[in-house]
């Protein structure tokens, strides 16, 4: 028997002063037998950092057509595509030519070198994608079921929390 998803309800306040974005987000998130702590709290920043009143997640890591979250106009085309970790070269160039933007996040140190060592060249043709790192060293251990989370983006920098724990999130753009 296949192991199911794992439903999780994040509480998400974001206080982007960069933006000059402040919402209260109440997410239903599936996460993958696949997915780790990390990569969950990866795309709960991720999320954050793109707030929109139309940004979804979408059917996730199962599919093939659609990225991991997206935001669409209210004719149906795509604005945004988000995508995570090492995507692949063709799928990258297919949202590019689908959605007005495309942000890769990666996130794990090592793999993620490579990958975007290997694909630099091929990437920077492509003027409506950016590809952006994540590291949020501990940030794992606010993960748990029922999630009320205080997200801050000043002068680029994030930080996330709950009445426990914060942590420091970078973000760095692969150039």
């Amino acid at each position: 028997m296949a192991i199911s998803a794992t439903i999780n309800k994040v509480s998400l306040s974001i206080s982007d002063m960069d933006r000059q974005y402040y919402q209260q987000h109440e997410l239903t998130m599936a996460m993958h037998p696949s997915e780790n702590d990390f990569r969950f709290i990866v795309r709960v920043v991720a999320f954050a950092l793109n707030a929109h009143e139309d940004l979804v997640f979408t059917k996730g890591l199962g599919a093939d057509e659609e990225p991991e979250i997206w935001q669409k106009s209210l004719s149906g085309e795509i604005q945004r595509w988000i995508d995570f970790g090492q995507v692949d070269e063709k799928r990258i160039r297919k949202a590019c030519g689908r959605a007005g933007q495309v942000i890769v996040y990666t996130y794990q140190d090592r793999k993620s070198d490579l990958w975007w060592e290997q694909n630099r060249a091929r990437l920077a043709r492509h003027a409506n994608l950016r590809v952006l790192h994540i590291e949020a060293e501990g940030a794992e251990a606010l993960v748990s079921r029922n999630m009320q989370l205080n997200c801050t983006i000043d002068d680029g920098v994030v930080y996330l929390g709950n009445a426990q724990t914060s942590v420091s999130v970078s973000v760095t753009a692969r150039t």
